[in-house]
C-alpha cells in the first residue's frame, strides 16, 4: 500500500532530487519560465510555491530558510523584495503548469512552469541577454 506517501520518486536518490528541485526553483525565480517534463513540473510548484510564501513573510528567519533552498543570494533577494510585493494580495497559486506537447528524443510530455503575472518584458530581454 503507498498511504501517505506523497511525492513522485522522479527515478532519483533523496539527495539528487533535492538538488534537483532547488536547481530548477534557482532558474524559475531567475527567469520567471521554464521548460521541464510534466511530472518535475509537477512537483517544483509546491517548492515553489513555499519559498514565495517564505519570501511574503518577510523575517529574517524566512530569508535563511529560502536561502536552504535558492542557490542564489540575487535570486533570494529577488523573491523576497519583488515577487513578495508583486503576490502580496493573493493567498496562493503563484504558478501555472502549461502543458506543451512531447519531447522529440523520448516523447516525455513536457511543460512551461511559469510565475502567474508574471513580467513579460523583463523575463524577454534576460533571455535574449
Amino acid at each position: 500500500m503507498n498511504h501517505r506517501k506523497t511525492g513522485r520518486k522522479l527515478g532519483r536518490t533523496s539527495s539528487h532530487r533535492k538538488a534537483l528541485f532547488r536547481n530548477m526553483v534557482t532558474s524559475l525565480f531567475e527567469h520567471e519560465q521554464i521548460r521541464t517534463t510534466d511530472a518535475k513540473a509537477k512537483e517544483l510548484r509546491g517548492v515553489a510555491e513555499r519559498m514565495i510564501t517564505l519570501g511574503k513573510k518577510g523575517t529574517l528567519h524566512a530569508r535563511r530558510q529560502a536561502l536552504e533552498t535558492i542557490r542564489s543570494k540575487d535570486v533570494t533577494s529577488k523573491v523576497f523584495d519583488e515577487l513578495a510585493e508583486r503576490y502580496r494580495e493573493r493567498p496562493g497559486g503563484y504558478t501555472r503548469v502549461i502543458k506543451v506537447g512531447q519531447r522529440a528524443g523520448d516523447a516525455a510530455p513536457m511543460s512551461i512552469i511559469e510565475l502567474v503575472d508574471r513580467d513579460v518584458k523583463s523575463a524577454t530581454t534576460e533571455e535574449s541577454a
